[in-house]
């Protein structure tokens, strides 16, 4: 047996899945869904830590609880442009890991704006029952505020006003077709199983879907021969139904991603999969499956379009460090000098820094906000 294959479970419903599939092969969209999503080892639905030290990758809220005071900063400088104040306000956090995001957001609001606090309803939509759990657990302050909902209860109901819908490294996880522009057509990848080595092989099949032909027809990129990019549908469809049930209010999607025309230049000639396991990445989405992360860049491009499809009237694109600038990090620096690395100043200030500092993190991640309602003091930005 290949040493390198993952969950045994995880690998008999890949192997189920080609077997019944028509050419004996299966999208490597299907193939993600299935590492990522199946029950219960598929890498988002078992019960290893994901995130921080013991996990296998760091997110904006494991740094310190600085991205969330932004994010509730944020929130708050548009409520306080409404009127009247009394309404209910709603945050929704789709996909809220192990908690921290919300609990760091709420903290805030609780602090800094108790009326807002007073009038908030604070909804997680987490597939994940182990995350759920962690959530509840570390959420306990808040019981009153929080609500657990699914995806499918939350995009029934109707639109609403003072909707924030939050989503922080989610689309990134959504699985993603990959294609191939080669000898002046297009192709798919899909996945195959060796019996002979025991691996999964990825083969390259001519497109069959019209939504794919469709992206790829209003997409103004040049493609070189053999270049590999990923199409993420999921993405702009989420975007699309998440729009629906905002009458006013924002999206707020952190991520890391980029434009089309960046995402597939010529320097991009592989695409942007990547698979993240114990803080070490690579790019061979092909082994340990369910036991490892595989994202690909958002473009923020096909979710600028969905969105303004959806209604939203401003849509903006930062790099999180404009961001972070922006709802006034700089502020919250503080500038006495403290000699003990392990004090609260000293650990959040390096949180801070470390947020800021033009590494991947600050650069590569972008915060991409669309709102309905176009709020006075906001001058329209759109690149």
């Amino acid at each position: 047996m290949n040493h390198q294959l993952g969950h045994p479970s995880v690998v008999t419903a890949l192997k189920e899945s080609i077997q019944s599939a028509e050419f004996q092969a299966i999208t490597f969209r299907d193939y993600m869904e299935i590492c990522l999503y199946s029950e219960p080892y598929g890498y988002y639905r078992n019960e290893r830590p994901k995130i921080g030290k013991q996990g296998d990758f760091y997110t904006s809220s494991s740094i310190g609880s600085v991205m969330g005071e932004m994010v509730a900063s944020f929130i708050c400088k548009q409520l306080n442009n409404e009127s009247p104040p009394t309404k209910p306000v709603h945050i929704v956090e789709w996909g809220g890991g192990n908690g921290r995001m919300a609990l760091h957001i709420m903290g805030e609001i609780m602090r800094v704006e108790p009326a807002v606090y007073a009038r908030l309803t604070y909804t997680i939509i987490e597939s994940s029952a182990y995350h759920r759990q962690k959530q509840r657990s570390l959420l306990e302050e808040h019981a009153q505020v929080i609500h657990f909902t699914s995806e499918t209860e939350w995009l029934g109901q109707s639109p609403q006003d003072q909707v924030y819908v939050l989503a922080n490294e989610l689309l990134d996880a959504f699985p993603v077709h990959r294609i191939r522009y080669k000898d002046l057509l297009f192709q798919e990848s899909y996945v195959e199983w060796q019996e002979e080595e025991q691996t999964f092989r990825e083969i390259w099949l001519p497109i069959s879907s019209q939504h794919i032909l469709d992206f790829l027809e209003r997409s103004e990129v040049q493609w070189l021969d053999g270049q590999i990019g990923e199409i993420n549908l999921e993405a702009e469809s989420w975007v699309s139904r998440v729009a629906e049930r905002i009458r006013s209010g924002s999206c707020i999607i952190i991520d890391y991603g980029d434009t089309a025309e960046e995402l597939f230049a010529s320097h991009r000639y592989n695409g942007t999969l990547m698979c993240y396991r114990k803080h070490q990445a690579q790019d061979d989405p092909f082994i340990h499956q369910g036991e490892q992360d595989v994202t690909s860049h958002v473009n923020f491009s096909s979710c600028q379009i969905a969105a303004r499809q959806g209604g939203f009237t401003h849509c903006k694109l930062q790099t999180q460090r404009e961001f972070l600038v922006e709802q006034g990090i700089l502020q919250r620096l503080q500038d006495h000098f403290d000699p003990n690395p392990f004090s609260e100043v000293s650990k959040r200030n390096r949180s801070i820094r470390q947020l800021l500092l033009s590494d991947q993190m600050s650069e590569l991640f972008k915060v991409f906000i669309a709102s309905k309602q176009s709020l006075p003091n906001e001058k329209k930005v759109s690149r």
